[in-house]
């Protein structure tokens, strides 16, 4: 099984575009199909730049389109609701339960509150869920002057992970317009996100860095 046959599936692409209507009610930043697939592609380029097996990053590819299909119920505990109704629809598309149970466990951790990196797949699917910082997430700008989270998405112009394989470092590099939101509000409400992210690098191997505006904290 691939992450294309995860992408077309008719079923989850519904429960993930309904995920994204539940939380758009609930006022959050875009959580479908685009960031699906920016997840996906990430958690996957991650480990492919690390020199992990070609399996396994098919398994974290699955897993980053997976990992938000929870919200369909509700925010609250999302990371676990989307690993059951994973562990649901993986099975009735006959995948090895060896690989769905490293699937699961990963989508099962990778919420910030109340997850860890307890494997590699876990760990690329927090990285590139946690870098995927943009304004194009905004449903509604004009909400940014009452809004601490679409304010700090919509002054994000730009965000990328970097993999230096020979130097064991992950770089975070954010892009962020000061005109619109401070470093600081993004360290307000994002220091959890990046506090994962170390112990994320970490579990790979490597050590984590963040850039902001060409700056470095490491």
């Amino acid at each position: 099984m691939t992450v294309e046959d995860i992408e077309s599936n008719p079923e989850i692409r519904a429960l993930i575009i309904q995920a994204d209507r539940v939380l758009e009610k609930l006022g959050y930043t875009e959580h479908g199909i685009r960031h699906a697939k920016l997840v996906s592609r990430g958690a996957g380029q991650i480990l492919t730049d690390l020199g992990y097996p070609p399996r396994t990053v098919e398994l974290a590819r699955i897993a980053g389109f997976l990992h938000d299909i929870g919200n369909v119920i509700h925010r609250d505990f999302h990371a676990q609701s989307s690993a059951l109704i994973s562990f649901w629809m993986l099975q009735r598309m006959e995948m090895p339960i060896s690989e769905i149970s490293l699937i699961v466990s990963a989508i099962g951790n990778h919420h910030e509150e109340n997850g860890l990196p307890i494997n590699e797949i876990a760990a690329a699917v927090i990285l590139a869920d946690k870098s995927d910082v943009h304004m194009s997430r905004v449903r509604n700008p004009n909400m940014i002057k009452f809004d601490i989270h679409d304010r700090v998405n919509y002054a994000a112009r730009r965000s990328v992970v970097h993999v230096d394989r020979l130097a064991g470092v992950i770089q975070m590099e954010i892009e962020i317009d000061t005109s619109v939101s401070s470093v600081m509000e993004y360290f307000e409400i994002f220091l959890s996100r990046m506090v994962v992210s170390r112990k994320a690098a970490e579990a790979l191997g490597t050590k984590f860095e963040l850039i902001i505006n060409n700056f470095k904290l490491s």
